[in-house]
């Protein structure tokens, strides 16, 4: 992935809305109306919403008849977890050095 698409995703995930409407996506398609049902905005703010996403290839849209439905894309998302896991090992080295400083501190 590259660094200006990882930026987009991470940009996107940032937003407590965007976030939700991704957890709603994971259980399947929806219309814009479906999406905007659980918030206190506007279906066109969902709609500047889903754009973001979109941008950020995090959802996809497609016309179904005379919906037009939005899907989640999780390769992004897989994508951005690879690059949080390289800093696993970062955070579980210092949390055993911790644990060491602290049963030192403890004996």
């Amino acid at each position: 992935m590259q660094a200006d698409q990882l930026s987009a995703v991470f940009g996107a995930l940032a937003d407590p809305t965007r976030r939700a409407i991704l957890a709603r996506l994971a259980r399947g398609e929806a219309t814009v109306g479906e999406l905007a049902r659980p918030f206190a905005m506007s279906q066109p703010a969902v709609s500047r919403h889903l754009r973001v996403l979109e941008q950020a290839g995090l959802v996809s849209r497609h016309a179904r008849a005379t919906a037009r439905l939005s899907r989640l894309e999780a390769a992004p998302l897989r994508e951005a977890t690879r690059w949080l896991a390289d800093y696993r090992e970062y955070w579980t080295q210092s949390h055993a050095r911790l644990d060491d400083l602290l049963a030192e501190g403890g004996a």
